[in-house]
């Protein structure tokens, strides 16, 4: 009697801890599974410019010429903005300086992957590797990118076509560009804005992705050329990674790739990034 009673309750107990068995499987290769994807983004992103055609090319050369053109005028835009910097709120300033600090964008960026972890929301995961990913492949190339071009924070007093290039260190007044406030925050805004259909609610979630770069200009930690190289190379870095992760998972955001579009526009009479709905 005693040993068909135990048989019973093993019958009872073994699949409860089979299950509990799966759970933790399944969402352990999850977890891998999307750390792979993460460091396969990256990758994916840098190798980009190897399978460049025209068009991208045309791109690059778009944003080149844009960002030697405000190269031009950056002091100039300086002075100007010191007429109002006393004018901007304390609390956006703040923001703009915290938002964009990397321990608070990766406090960000994980808290959405593990959100989606653990609710098992693929679409949710998907954005927090995005998130992760573009930030990992932006922040790196920025940081790199800084002690190479040695480029004059506005702050030190110098012109902005003072250089001090070829730092392993690094040197804090002269790491201007580009700028990694402006890089980390605009990448979370765009990748965040791509999980919402509406035209308005994306334009909302840019432009708060946009105030730290802001913020760094009024603040001489950064030239406007600095923020609008960043921030218009951030875009590509997240759509490349994007288009790396629609092999990866079954949920998308580019069904219909058309609905937006972003095109660099360059002439006598015009310059910048035209968005289309």
């Amino acid at each position: 009697m005693k040993a068909a009673v135990l048989l019973f309750v093993s019958l009872l107990i073994c699949p409860v801890f089979g299950q509990e068995d799966v759970k933790e499987k399944n969402m352990w290769n999850h977890f891998t599974y999307d750390v792979g994807n993460m460091f396969g983004g990256v990758g994916y992103a840098y190798s980009r410019p190897v399978h460049w055609k025209g068009n991208d090319w045309a791109n690059f050369g778009y944003l080149t010429a844009g960002t030697l053109l405000l190269f031009t005028v950056d002091d100039e835009l300086n002075d100007w903005k010191n007429g109002f910097r006393q004018d901007i709120p304390d609390v956006v300033m703040d923001y703009g300086h915290e938002y964009g600090s990397p321990e608070n964008n990766y406090m960000l960026t994980g808290g959405v992957y593990l959100a989606g972890l653990f609710t098992k929301n693929e679409k949710l995961r998907r954005t927090g590797v995005l998130l992760i990913s573009s930030a990992t492949a932006g922040g790196f190339l920025q940081q790199v990118s800084k002690r190479i071009i040695g480029r004059a924070r506005p702050k030190s007093g110098e012109s902005s076509d003072t250089f001090d290039p070829l730092h392993l260190d690094r040197i804090y007044d002269y790491d201007s560009f580009p700028s990694g406030h402006a890089m980390l925050a605009f990448s979370n805004a765009y990748a965040i804005a791509k999980q919402f259909k509406n035209p308005w609610v994306k334009g909302g979630i840019y432009a708060i992705g946009l105030v730290p770069g802001f913020v760094r200009v009024m603040d001489d930690f950064h030239w406007v050329s600095d923020v609008a190289f960043s921030t218009v190379l951030s875009i590509f870095i997240v759509e490349s990674i994007d288009r790396y992760l629609d092999s990866k998972y079954d949920e998308k955001y580019n069904d219909n790739p058309k609905q937006v579009s972003w095109n660099l526009s360059f002439g006598p009479n015009t310059m910048g990034v035209s968005l289309h709905f």
